[in-house]
């Protein structure tokens, strides 16, 4: 027996203990859910002899990405030809030496979007993951395998890679903890990379303890006195662009927070509004128009920023393989690899000012033990096969929570909050750049008070859901208005488009949202809205004339005037549409 165990190991290099290493392909998806490439059994060393305290990830298994050097090993990348093409690494990563030798086993290898470059969980290769979570549904990439693994308690816990979104959005599509670490708190040696800027080494786990645990191993975290945070801010607006009503989501957060440290630590914020004070290089994007946009908002920059980092740091690492990994990715990355790989300096130093600036914003709003509160995900995950991933607007949805760590560097954690519509709902906690361990003993402090606020919100007045939804969309009108009348165009947006997702039928909404658009000069927005609202109300005086505003600003004089007239059927005695019907008479005499 002694000789045979003497055979199974094989020294990589981590002192104290040897590794045993066995892999075998899987044959079954079903075995599995697709979450595993190979078998791969790396031991921990011996437990020292009492009295001395056994190793503190004893009894844990674990699973990583298919992207993490193992002596010996070759690694897949997402993809066949990768692994083809590359000799097994000399050495092993050291988060995984790192996990092994605090008494952690690795089990296996797991998969990735091909390339590790998307979002979707993905592979015509090696097949896509089923979500334990939703079977009929998407797991999120690009560290699919991994999350799938946790989610279906294969392992307890896991290792993928988070560059914009990699670790954090399949964890809230599989409804499990997903932690993005500060940039650069991990090593990123032995590791292949994606985008260098933008890498993290991240972890899922399903209990709080163990991602705490696991998080002390990898950061090498110094022991410290646990403090909660002394202020706890919401981005209201970015809620305002979920799916989810307010009451499972943020309302779940604050409730748990009054619970725990009292109202006052709470603070409400318009993230949009401080991004665009604090990061004045993103006016240099701002003239980038999207789909007729004359103003985009600063989250979407930010997430066109980062994609556009990602882009490029892909293409400098891996520019020989890009005609390989084009007709492999699914079509709404392609897309995006489709893009110019020539890129000016001056793009390349203003990426550079926005994250420079974005760090230093972020590091601001979030010193002192402070924590963000924003939703991890818009929207619920895509339908297996569905089409919906590749619309523009689910992209920038997507991206757009998720760049605010990717850019600033900050740590972030994602935090299932149940169930609602079937769907799985998530919050995400950000701390400042080093506030790994704080993030991980404030999650750790809440997580088990917030679990309770949300199986009470999901078991409250259920019956009363079309009259909560239109109550809310009437509260986040008024919200809008007052915004309004403070001249807050972009938020007052934001208020009247989580009303129209709350009540998509009502003419008034639209109308209000086509006057803030105005305000901004994004007239194709406004005269889209003004439409919306004269197909739901024929007789709208209002949607008439600020369609006709927008055209006319637009140049389509003819189509204006015939606006402004008909404005003037409706409602003879209105003397701006006459003014201005005068005013576009003239040009045609």
């Amino acid at each position: 027996m002694a000789s045979q165990s003497g055979n199974l190991w094989v020294l990589l290099g981590l002192g104290l203990a040897g590794i045993f290493v066995l892999t075998r392909k899987l044959k079954e998806h079903k075995e599995d859910l697709g979450a595993f490439i190979q078998k791969l059994h790396l031991l921990p060393p011996p437990q020292p002899a009492p009295p001395k305290a056994p190793h503190p990830l004893t009894a844990l298994t674990f699973a990583f990405s298919d992207l993490f050097d193992i002596h010996g090993h070759v690694s897949t990348f997402g993809h066949p030809d990768w692994a083809t093409s590359h000799q097994p690494a000399s050495s092993t990563s050291p988060a995984i030496s790192a996990l092994v030798q605090a008494g952690a086993t690795a089990l296996g290898t797991t998969l990735v979007d091909p390339f590790a470059y998307g979002i979707t969980g993905q592979n015509k290769h090696y097949g896509t993951p089923t979500n334990p979570a939703v079977p009929s549904r998407l797991p999120g990439g690009s560290s699919s395998g991994a999350a799938v693994a946790v989610a279906a308690n294969f392992v307890h816990f896991s290792l993928g890679i988070d560059t914009t979104g990699g670790v954090r959005l399949p964890a809230a599509f599989c409804a499990i903890l997903g932690f993005r670490p500060s940039y650069a708190a991990v090593s990123h040696v032995g590791i292949i990379p994606v985008s260098t800027s933008l890498d993290t080494v991240g972890w899922f786990a399903k209990d709080p303890n163990i991602l705490r645990r696991v998080g002390h191993i990898l950061l090498q975290a110094p022991l410290a006195i646990q403090c909660g945070p002394r202020q706890i801010i919401i981005a209201d607006d970015c809620f305002q662009h979920q799916i989810v009503p307010l009451d499972r989501s943020s309302q779940v957060l604050i409730k748990a927070t009054e619970k725990l440290f009292g109202r006052q630590v709470l603070k409400h914020i318009n993230l949009e509004d401080y991004i665009s004070s604090k990061v004045p290089s993103l006016e240099t994007c701002s003239s980038q128009k999207t789909n007729g946009e004359v103003k985009t908002s600063s989250l979407k920059l930010l997430a066109n920023i980062m994609q556009f980092i990602q882009r490029h740091e892909f293409g400098l690492k891996h520019a020989e393989w890009m005609d390989i990994v084009k007709p492999d990715l699914h079509p709404a990355v392609t897309a995006q690899l489709h893009g110019k790989l020539e890129i000016s300096d001056a793009e390349i130093e203003n990426s550079k000012s926005v994250r420079s600036e974005m760090r230093a914003a972020i590091n601001s709003l979030l010193k002192d033990e402070r924590i963000l509160v924003i939703p991890t995900v818009a929207d619920p995950p895509p339908k297996l096969g569905g089409k919906e991933i590749l619309s523009q607007d689910y992209q920038s949805h997507m991206f757009s929570a998720l760049s605010i760590a990717s850019i600033s560097g900050c740590c972030q954690v994602t935090i299932p909050l149940g169930f609602y519509d079937k769907y799985p709902v998530s919050v995400s906690l950000l701390a400042r750049h080093g506030g790994d361990r704080f993030l991980l003993d404030t999650l750790q402090t809440m997580y088990t008070t917030l679990q309770e606020q949300a199986d009470i919100a999901s078991k409250s007045k259920p019956s009363s859901n079309v009259v909560s939804k239109e109550q809310s969309a009437e509260i986040a009108k008024e919200k809008g208005n007052q915004a309004y009348k403070d001249k807050q165009w972009q938020k007052a947006i934001g208020f009247y488009t989580e009303a129209i997702k709350l009540c998509g039928d009502n003419a008034t909404y639209y109308n209000n949202r086509a006057q803030a658009y105005l305000e901004l000069g994004s007239y194709l927005q406004a005269e889209a809205d003004s439409t919306k609202a004269i197909n739901i109300d024929k007789k709208n005086v209002k949607a008439y004339f600020r369609r006709g505003t927008a055209r006319e600003m637009l140049g389509y004089y003819k189509d204006a005037f015939d606006d402004f007239t008909y404005a003037l059927v409706l409602e003879p005695t209105n003397k701006r549409a006459a003014t201005a019907a005068e005013r576009l008479r003239k040009l045609f005499q």
